[in-house]
């Protein structure tokens, strides 16, 4: 699945009618966790001398959604600081080691919706929006200087939520954030680090 097939999902679904709208007004809060999976081959810096590659890591998550019309919700998501370790190889396979962590929160547009057709009552959502991730910590193995800079890219996000209680239920989730930062080492541009994670997550959510 790509951030276009969820945009277009997206707007799919704002053209639904549902038999069992959530009403606008309501509040919903999930807690949960998700592991963000950063893609495969994560950028090239030094002139294309160094390969990045970057593990990936699970934290909780916490995230809160207001519906500002039926079915029609504005989330916010945050977490607790990710951890990542990467390493820097060149051709010849010598590697730098190091670690950094980094902050994501995330704001959506997103769509619920009901069908009396599927089982349990299962309520699909997609969302789509915005991504802010700043970096801290950063350390490498020859001790040199490292710092990634903030970073600002489009966010999706798709679910389901599994009704147990009439205002509870568990959620199943994923997310895809454009995560692009440059980096810089002694004070000197190396390069671009590209991220851009899934997250993949499961949360108890609660709706008042």
């Amino acid at each position: 699945m790509t951030l276009k097939s969820i945009t277009f999902a997206a707007i799919a679904a704002f053209g639904m009618t549902s038999a069992y709208a959530i009403p606008a007004g309501t509040w919903s809060v999930a807690a949960g966790a998700h592991m963000v999976d950063p893609k495969s081959d994560n950028g090239k810096l030094v002139n294309d001398a160094l390969s990045v590659d970057v593990d990936d890591d699970i934290r909780p998550t916490i995230s809160g959604e207001y519906f500002v019309a039926d079915n029609v919700g504005i989330e916010l998501l945050a977490a607790l600081p990710f951890h990542h370790d990467f390493e820097l190889k060149n051709a010849e396979g010598v590697v730098l080691t190091g670690k950094t962590q980094h902050l994501p929160p995330t704001l959506s547009v997103q769509y619920h919706f009901d069908n009396d057709m599927m089982p349990m009552n299962v309520k699909p959502f997609v969302g789509v929006g915005v991504n802010y991730t700043t970096f801290f910590k950063e350390r490498i193995s020859n001790g040199a200087d490292l710092e990634f800079d903030d970073s600002v890219g489009v966010a999706g996000h798709v679910g389901i939520d599994i009704p147990y209680a009439p205002t509870e239920s568990f959620r199943i989730d994923a997310r895809y954030m454009d995560i692009k930062t440059d980096a810089s080492l002694d004070g000197n541009d190396i390069g671009e680090v590209d991220i851009s994670p899934w997250a993949y997550g499961v949360a108890f959510v609660k709706q008042f």
